[in-house]
């Protein structure tokens, strides 16, 4: 599932080629298309250039000129670069043509998509509706956050209204590291366990984002996880998981007591 870490990969690929002419668009399902046409699509990037794009959470903003593209990649998404003769994926939705190649918006599931504004101001409304970016969350902004939510901390960490960005995979390993229990209420939480939890946030996120993911290393929550008879690779312990808001969420009983 993609998440901060990943479109910010996404992000870097998309910045290799700002610059370069939109020689065509091919929407190869429609069904990824959200509040746009195939048509209008085309017509508005047609020869025009992407500029430098920035990201918000778990969207990618592409400035063309005047239009912007906004990319969301749910579940199975990604944005790639291929070479022209490199075949097709079957789960490849949309491709923007280049002079030299290909930058293909594949997805599975289909879950969100591609939407498209007419000007930068447009594209900002369209995602007033999030919080700030988990990157740039000073440790009195998380403070502020948990205080006024009542739910457990997983709930809120993973609400994108409060914080943008974080998903099931990094908001369990963030917990993880700071030895706080995924499942207590928000609000309840100490100075210094904000403080704790703020500076397990930074650093995860840091570390992903220079593997474009959230690696599943041995040492990380991440790569014990999905093994058959996970433990925590602190201390041996096996680890706890239940469903929280749909999210499976996983734990040390040991490193992480209470509010289970």
């Amino acid at each position: 599932m993609p998440e901060l870490p990943d479109v910010e990969g996404f992000r870097r690929v998309l910045a290799e080629h700002t610059g370069e002419p939109i020689a065509s668009v091919s929407v190869l399902d429609p069904g990824v298309l959200r509040g746009v046409t195939a048509r209008r699509l085309s017509t508005a990037l047609r020869g025009r250039r992407f500029e430098e794009p920035h990201r918000h959470g778990k969207w990618l903003l592409a400035p063309a000129q005047g239009p912007v593209v906004l990319l969301h990649f749910g579940m199975t998404g990604s944005l790639t670069w291929h070479r022209p003769d490199e075949p097709r994926h079957r789960h490849d939705r949309v491709v923007w043509e280049l002079p030299d190649g290909e930058l293909r918006y594949r997805d599975m599931r289909k879950l969100q998509g591609v939407h498209l504004t007419a000007t930068a101001r447009e594209a900002d409304e369209t995602l007033a509706t999030l919080g700030p970016d988990a990157l740039d969350l000073s440790r009195d902004d998380l403070a502020a956050a948990l205080t006024h939510h009542r739910g457990r901390l997983k709930t809120t960490l993973t609400d994108q209204a409060v914080i943008a960005g974080l998903g099931n995979l990094l908001t369990d390993e963030i917990c993880w590291r700071a030895r706080i229990n995924p499942l207590r209420p928000a609000r309840d939480l100490t100075a210094p366990d904000v403080t704790t939890l703020h500076r397990a946030m930074r650093r995860v996120l840091h570390d992903s984002i220079k593997a474009a993911r959230v690696p599943p290393r041995r040492t990380w929550l991440t790569g014990a996880r999905d093994t058959p008879a996970p433990t925590c690779p602190r201390c041996g312990t096996p680890l706890e998981s239940r469903r929280l808001s749909g999210r499976r969420t996983v734990w040390c009983p040991q490193c992480q007591p209470d509010g289970t």
